[in-house]
């Protein structure tokens, strides 16, 4: 008897998807090329989700965001309009 072993192969479809063996819905991939045409792919975990934020932090963080304007509208129509 010769060495047969189990190696189990899929096929990619047109839209370039592949199912795999122990693969559930929603589970993401990280995926590597590798030398010689492999790929190699790591599930990665889902973040678990944390609580409610109370109305105190949304606050706070509303605060701390770097993405606040800083100028007032006068400022900003001086800046943009031509005189």
């Amino acid at each position: 008897m010769w060495d047969n072993p189990t190696m189990s192969s899929s096929r990619v479809d047109a839209k370039k998807r592949i199912l795999l063996p122990n693969g559930r819905p929603g589970d993401v991939f990280d995926i590597q090329q590798q030398a010689d045409g492999r790929f190699l792919l790591v599930r990665l975990e889902k973040p678990k989700p944390s609580g409610r934020k109370s109305r105190r932090a949304c606050l706070e963080a509303m605060r701390r965001a770097p993405l606040r304007p800083t100028k007032s509208w006068e400022e900003l129509r001086g800046l943009t309009r031509e005189p």
